[in-house]
This record gives structure tokens, sequence and C-alpha cells, in this order.
């Protein structure tokens, strides 16, 4: 097969699509075993990810790196639920092949912190504290990239509220 740019286009897509499934088996460690993963697709980027379900059923936004390849986000990053022109409940954490690993819930009441079942974040009722403390650590981390990227689009208010996030993130590893 003599390489052509539609060769080489078709090559690059089969090894980011042999990657994706790669990375998902590789995340199959913390989803149940037959849990039928219900994917997003986020409306502006048209990236797609799996939600936790306390993200409830509206429109949900991916603020974090997406494959080009794929259209598949990776990476750490917050999933957004909008309820019309409302915020909703967030995802701050880390996601594999538009899976969410680790991070942590905030649905405005409170956080739900730990590892992603295949349909929730800390559903698992005895959660280590290891776990939970990583979830925080790692939801800090992505509320700090995203208010770096809304400082970046030069949206001075979302970054500053997001840089808060990621404060109050961070004060849940020195509790008690």
């Amino acid at each position: 097969m003599p390489l052509n740019k539609q060769n080489a286009r078709r090559m690059s897509l089969g090894a980011g699509l042999g990657l994706v499934c790669a990375m998902l088996s590789a995340t199959a460690g913390a989803v149940e075993p037959g849990t039928a993963l219900k994917w997003s697709t986020d409306p502006s980027t048209q990236c797609k990810f799996v939600a936790p379900e306390s993200l409830g059923e509206g429109a949900k936004y991916w603020t974090g790196p997406c494959s080009t390849v794929t259209r598949v986000a990776t990476g750490v990053g917050m999933i957004a639920a909008r309820n019309g022109s409302k915020a909703g409940p967030a995802f701050f954490g880390e996601v594999r092949a538009g899976v969410p690993i680790i991070g942590v819930v905030d649905d405005g009441n409170g956080y739900r912190a730990g590892l992603f079942d295949g349909r929730e974040i800390g559903a698992a009722k005895e959660a280590e504290r290891v776990d939970v403390d990583d979830s925080f650590e790692v939801a800090a981390r992505a509320a700090k990239m995203v208010s770096a990227q809304y400082a970046k689009e030069k949206n001075a208010a979302s970054a500053k509220h997001y840089q808060a996030v990621a404060k109050q993130l961070d004060s849940q590893l020195n509790r008690d």
C-alpha cells in the first residue's frame, strides 16, 4: 500500500481508534463488568464523554483536552451540566478515553468523591480514604485547569470563579 495522503489519514485514524480501545480496556478496572456506558456529546465542541448519572439528563459540556482524531475527552477537566441557562452539577476530575476515572461531583449541596463505577462517582459505600483524598487532589487540579482555560479565553469572571472552586476542593484535603 503506497503511503499517500489518504492512506496516511487511514493509518492515523486506525491508530487513534486502537489507542481509544486500549485506553478503554485500561480503565475497565474501575468500571464494573457488564456496565453499559451512556455517552454524551458536548453540543459546542462535539467532544464525546461519559458523564456521572448525578449530572442529570440535560446538556453537558466538557472543558478539557479532547482528541482531534477521535473527538473523545481525555485528561483532567470538568463535565458541567446545564439546565437551560442555569448551571447544574459538575464533575471535576480525570477522564480517560471519555470515561471518568476519579474525581468529585459538586451537586451544589455537597460533594461525591471517589472512583467511577460506570454510573456514578464515589458510589462505593466504603470508599478508601486514600481514594477520596486522591479524588479531591485531582478535582482541584482540574478546576485550576478550567480556570486557566477561561483566563486564556479572557473570561476573567469564570477564571476567578473556578480558581475559587479549586481552593474549595483543595480545602477538603485539610479536614479531619
